[in-house]
């Protein structure tokens, strides 16, 4: 192989991987910002990007994949896509673009659509520098030599110097501080609300302190710039650089902090038995309303610059305190006091102190007053509008006013008819002080006055009302000794009364109780005569139940008489009847052990001897003939009659 050829090889093997060397590699997680080296063009003649071809870095980027691009003429850098985590905002500056305006801060970005077209912000007449847009959350394929994007975790550029790179780290600085890579959040539950200040667009005109609201409404101006969250618009719409009259409420708002700060603060609160009295320092320069006799300030209408002529009622009022103040005046009693040691809860009264009064008679006693005063909550504004606040309108004008009028009033008494007309004053001096307190648009209530007080190292006042006291308590004790002297009397009276009520109750109780026994003892004899009676009725039953019984036992006798065979053989049986049970008791033998024939003397038993004497007179004749003539005797009619009578008796009982 000659020389040439393998040369001409060598070249060829060159240019392929010059060739290859153009084929450019990107990760899906990655952009390619592309840098021509050098352009038939030649290089950019304004500007910092080629957008015409010219040599310089272009417009376009490269996503991921495979890309071919002429070897040696252009550079590839490689950079990341742009994070913007969830509830974040980002910041964009951009290198290149139109000028800003010598009144401008922020770049204009209007009528941007995309800021990944680079190509499309710069035909568009997009402005370089920080941009009044900002980036909520997501993922962006910027060109990172075009556009600077600051987030709270880092910041997204293709370095080209380190001055440019401290300034945007200046630039990321401030954002933090102002908390901007974060929303602005106002919660309901800390009753707060949102001042805002912007920091672009035209100035405030002359005398101004705060920016009108936008439109004729704060309602309007939320269609403009959606609660200064899209600067452009809130521009276009002629607003104005500075603290803005507008404020924001509860909830959440996306603002770029390089266009505008939010600040917060406390909600006007107007408490229950108060009214707040507006005092505006913007608006138009209103028609006075409070006529033109009343020559002591303006009163305008709601939103004009003075004392608004409509109080606040109680409630809680998203105010901005930097566009006025509010006064809070009270609408219920107020209770002033001149009396050095006291001080209301109100600390209208703590510069009061006692009137120094000279009486008729020389004496120079301090007076302690109390003051109820009431302020109409319809005239609340005239009486700011008057005095500028209630503890002015108390020190220059009622304190004067009130000492001056007890003072007076001091002079025409001497120190007894002070302490003694005291009511009578007070009447007089409520009467009398309440056209002066009308005059001011107040209502005065009551006047209350207190005990005179002697000045420091004087004892004269305390001479004289020891003196009263004495000669008070002397009378009293005279009317207390003809009260005594009443009441001995009465006491004297009440216990006659007293006594002649316990005899009269002794001669009742005494009454009571005889007509008690008197009843007692008729009861006690008619229950005598019952029992007389039952004891007769008891008796006449027992003797007839026994004359009965007897005649029973008679008739009974007399058939068993008649049946055994008369008295005799009764008698005869009844013997026999006691000698078996004395026998019996006795416990001697009937019949003997031993029987020995013969008569007494010869030993023989004696009651053998009874026995057989029984026997053998039973067994007699005689006996037996006896027993016939008693059975022959014929019955009486008088037993006849009653054994009838038993007989009907004893049937009707069955």
């Amino acid at each position: 192989m000659s020389v040439l050829a393998l040369v001409g090889y060598v070249v060829l093997g060159i240019l392929i991987l010059i060739m290859l060397s153009g084929i450019r590699f990107i990760p899906n997680n990655r952009i390619g910002i592309i840098e021509k080296r050098f352009s038939g063009k030649g290089s950019v003649k304004s500007g910092f990007i080629a957008i015409n071809g010219e040599a310089g870095y272009q417009p376009r980027i490269l996503r991921g994949g495979l890309h071919y691009l002429m070897p040696i003429q252009y550079v590839v850098h490689t950079m990341p896509l742009v994070t913007i985590s969830q509830g974040k905002i980002g910041y964009i500056f951009a290198r290149d673009g139109k000028q800003l305006d010598p009144a401008q801060v922020l770049a204009s970005n209007a009528s941007v659509t995309d800021f990944q077209d680079v190509e499309g912000f710069l035909k568009n007449g997009g402005q370089r520098g920080p941009q009044r847009r900002i980036l909520r959350e997501g993922t962006y394929a910027f060109n990172l030599v075009q556009f600077i994007v600051i987030t709270e975790e880092r910041i997204y550029t293709l370095a080209l110097s380190k001055e440019e790179g401290d300034t945007i780290r200046g630039m990321a600085e401030v954002i933090a501080q102002r908390g901007g890579f974060r929303p602005v959040v106002i919660k309901d539950t800390d009753d707060t609300i949102g001042v805002v200040t912007v920091h672009d667009g035209p100035s405030l005109g002359q005398g101004e302190i705060i920016a009108p609201v936008v439109g004729d409404e704060p309602a309007q101006a939320d269609t403009y710039h959606n609660k200064f969250q899209d600067a452009d618009n809130f521009l276009r719409a002629g607003g104005l650089r500075g603290r803005q009259l507008q404020v924001l409420v509860e909830g959440t708002y996306y603002v770029n902090r390089l266009f505008a700060t939010v600040e917060t603060i406390q909600k006007t609160i107007i408490e229950v038995g108060n009214v707040g009295v507006v005092v505006s320092y913007t608006g138009e320069l209103g028609a006075d309303l409070s006529g033109l006799e009343y020559r002591h300030g303006e009163l305008v209408s709601k939103g004009n610059r003075g004392v608004w002529s409509e109080p606040l009622l109680p409630g809680k009022y998203a105010f901005n305190t930097y566009a006025g103040k509010v006064i809070s005046v009270p609408t219920t009693n107020i209770i002033l006091k001149w009396i050095r040691t006291e001080t209301g809860a109100h600390r209208y009264d703590e510069n009061l102190t006692e009137v120094s009064l000279i009486t008729k008679d020389a004496f120079e006693p301090s007076l302690p007053l109390s003051v109820v005063v009431h302020i109409d909550y319809q005239k609340a504004p005239l009486v700011i509008q008057r005095f500028g606040d209630i503890k002015k309108l108390v020190e220059q004008t009622l304190d004067p006013m009130v000492s001056a009028y007890f003072k007076n009033v001091g002079q025409t008494r001497t120190l007894i008819q002070l302490l003694q007309d005291r009511s009578a004053i007070q009447q007089q001096a409520s009467k009398e002080m309440q056209e002066k307190f009308k005059h001011y648009n107040l209502e005065l209530e009551e006047v209350l006055i207190g005990t005179p007080s002697s000045p420091e190292n004087d004892t004269q006042i305390e001479t004289i009302l020891n003196q009263l006291r004495s000669r008070q308590v002397a009378e009293e004790q005279v009317e207390t000794y003809s009260q005594q002297e009443k009441a001995a009397v009465k006491e004297r009276e009440l216990k006659e009364a007293q006594s002649r009520a316990q005899m009269q109750t002794r001669l009742t109780e005494a009454e009571l109780n005889i007509n008690i026994q008197t009843d007692q003892g008729k009861a006690e004899y008619q229950r005598s005569l019952q029992q007389a009676q039952q004891i007769r009725a008891l008796a006449e039953a027992e003797a007839e139940k026994i004359a009965r019984i007897g005649i029973a036992q008679a008739l009974a006798t007399e058939e068993q008489v008649r049946a055994y065979g008369g008295p005799q053989f009764q008698v005869t049986q009844q013997v026999l009847n006691r000698f078996s049970e004395a026998i019996q008791s006795s416990g001697v033998d009937v019949v003997p052990r031993v029987v020995v024939g013969g008569n007494n003397s010869e030993g023989g038993s004696t009651t053998s001897n009874v026995m057989e004497g029984l026997l053998t007179m039973l067994l007699s004749d005689r006996f037996s003939a006896m027993a016939n003539e008693a059975s022959k005797t014929p019955r009486s009619p008088e037993a006849d009659a009653l054994r009838e009578q038993i007989r009907k008796d004893m049937e009707k009982k069955k």
